[in-house]
C-alpha cells in the first residue's frame, strides 16, 4: 500500500511537472513565431521615436474597436481608451506617461493591428485572450510631453511622482480609470537610459521588468506575487531573442509613484522599462521585443499559466546597473610635459532636441578619465600603444571633417565637455574621435 501511494504521488508531481512544462514550451512556441512575424503586424506609419500626438490619433482612430476620448490633457490634447473583449479578467494598460519614453507606444500599435489579423495562425490564441480578458488601452498618456520629447508634463510636473497630490490632469485620470475599472492586472511602460547594464556586466538591460512594491519593507502580497509570476514568463520568452540582456529594475519603495500606488490600490502591477540595444538607436528592435512581451503576458494571463514560477525566477534576473558608457577607450597614452601617462576615457553622447522636437542633434560628453577597468562601453577602442593628439595637429582632417574653430581650440581633455581628438601610433593616424563618435 506503501509503495502504490509512493508511485501515484510520483505520477501526480510528473504530471504537473509535465503540464508547467508543457505551458512553458507552448509559450516559448507561441513568442517565436510572434517574433517571426513580426513584420506583418509593425505599425508602418510610425519609425522613429519622436512622434507626435497628431501622428497617433489618425491611427487611433481608424480602429475597428471600442474607443472613447476618456480625458484630457492640460494642453487640451486627447487621452483614448481603446477596449477589447469581453473576459471577466481586466487588465489595464497605458504608455508614455513620460513623454520621451515612446517605445511601449509603438508596441501598442502594432498589438491593435494583431488583433485586427485572422487566419495566421494565432486565431485560437486571439480568441484565448479575448474571451478570457477585457483589455483597456490608453496610449501616449503624456501628449504634452511627447510634443516636447520631455519627461515631464506641460507643466513641468513628472506625473509619476504624482499619484498623491494629482495635480496633471492626465495622472487624475489614470487614477480615475484604477477606481472604475479596478483592473487585475494592470502594466506601466516606460523607457529608461540607454546605459544601464544588466547586473554588472558590459551588456545592455534592453528590457528590464518590475513587480512594484506597495510599502517600504517591499513585502510580498498575492497581487504583487502575481505580477512576479507574469514577469518571470514574458522574461523566459525574451530570453530567446536577447540573452544576457534582461533586468530587474530597483524595487525600493517610492510613495509618490504611480506604479507602487496602484500595487498598493490591488492591481498586480507589470512595470516594463525599455533600455538600449546596440545600433537601435531609434528602439524599433525594442518596440518588437516590447510586442512579444506584452502579448506573450496577456497570453499568461488569459490562460493563468503563469501560475508556477517562483520568486527564484524572478530574483534571478540581474539588477540594473550603471556600468556602461558609450564610448569606452581603453590604454590611450596622454602626453604630460613629456611623460607618457595612460588612461581610460569614458565618453557619452546625449540628444539634443531641435526646435521641433521632431529630431535632435548629439552633445559629446567626456564623462571620466583613469583606471575605468571596471566599465564596459557600449562601444570600445582597445588604445594600447596608441597617442592622445589634438585635432588641431591635423589640418587635414581639419579640411575634411569641415571643422570648426571652436571643435579644434582644445589642445588638452577636459571632463565634461566635448570629445573631440586623434588616436595615432606614432604619425599614423588610427582613429578620429568627432564629438564623441569613431570617424
Amino acid at each position: 500500500m506503501v509503495l502504490l501511494h509512493k508511485r501515484l504521488t510520483f505520477v501526480i508531481i510528473a504530471y504537473f511537472i509535465s503540464c508547467s512544462m508543457s505551458g512553458f514550451a507552448q509559450t516559448q512556441d507561441f513568442s517565436k513565431a510572434l517574433f517571426a512575424q513580426y513584420e506583418n503586424y509593425k505599425e508602418k506609419a510610425i519609425t522613429h521615436r519622436r512622434f507626435k500626438h497628431k501622428d497617433l490619433i489618425p491611427l487611433i482612430e481608424k480602429l475597428p474597436f471600442e474607443k472613447q476620448v476618456a480625458g484630457k490633457s492640460f494642453e487640451e490634447r486627447a487621452l483614448y481608451q481603446i477596449k477589447l473583449g469581453t473576459g471577466n479578467t481586466k487588465v489595464l494598460l497605458w504608455s508614455q506617461m513620460h513623454g520621451d519614453e515612446p517605445t511601449a507606444t509603438m508596441a501598442l500599435l502594432d498589438i491593435f493591428r494583431f488583433f485586427q489579423a485572422k487566419n495566421d495562425g494565432f486565431d485560437e490564441l486571439r480568441q484565448t485572450i479575448l474571451s478570457n480578458t477585457t483589455l483597456y488601452f490608453v496610449p501616449m498618456l503624456n501628449p504634452d510631453g511627447a510634443e516636447r520629447y520631455q519627461r515631464r508634463t506641460a507643466t513641468e510636473i513628472d506625473m509619476n511622482r504624482d499619484a498623491l497630490r494629482f495635480q496633471t490632469p492626465e495622472g487624475a485620470l489614470l487614477k480615475k480609470l484604477q477606481d472604475e475599472l479596478k483592473p487585475e492586472f494592470s502594466f506601466n511602460l516606460h523607457d529608461k537610459n540607454t546605459r544601464y547594464s544588466a547586473g554588472k556586466s558590459g551588456k545592455q538591460a534592453t528590457v528590464s521588468f518590475l513587480a512594484t512594491s506597495y510599502d517600504f519593507d517591499r513585502n510580498w502580497n498575492p497581487a504583487r506575487t502575481k505580477a512576479m509570476q507574469v514577469i518571470c514568463g514574458m522574461s523566459e520568452a525574451l530570453q530567446s531573442f536577447i540573452p544576457g540582456h534582461l533586468g530587474r529594475w530597483n524595487d525600493e519603495h517610492e510613495p509618490r509613484a504611480f506604479g507602487d500606488n496602484i500595487a498598493k490600490w490591488g492591481s498586480s502591477l507589470i512595470l516594463i522599462e525599455s533600455g538600449g540595444y546596440k545600433d537601435d538607436v531609434e528602439k524599433q528592435f525594442i518596440r518588437k521585443l516590447n510586442f512579444v512581451a506584452i502579448l506573450t503576458g496577456l497570453q499568461a494571463i488569459a490562460e493563468q499559466s503563469y501560475t508556477h514560477y517562483q520568486l527564484a525566477t524572478y530574483e534571478a534576473l540581474p539588477n540594473n546597473d550603471r556600468y556602461l558608457y558609450d564610448l569606452l577607450i581603453r590604454n590611450a597614452e596622454f602626453n604630460y610635459h613629456g611623460k607618457a601617462v595612460v588612461k581610460d576615457i569614458a565618453i557619452d553622447l546625449i540628444e539634443k532636441n531641435n526646435k521641433s522636437a521632431t529630431g535632435f542633434t548629439i552633445k559629446s560628453v567626456i564623462e571620466d578619465m583613469g583606471d575605468l577597468s571596471t566599465f564596459w562601453g557600449i562601444k570600445e577602442i582597445d588604445a594600447t600603444g596608441l597617442q592622445v593628439k589634438p585635432l588641431a595637429d591635423f589640418p587635414e582632417l581639419v579640411k575634411k571633417y569641415a571643422l570648426s574653430k571652436e571643435a579644434i581650440q582644445d589642445k588638452e581633455l577636459n571632463l565634461d565637455e566635448k570629445a573631440n581628438f586623434v588616436l595615432t601610433k606614432g604619425n599614423e593616424v588610427k582613429y578620429v574621435i568627432l564629438n564623441g563618435q569613431i570617424k
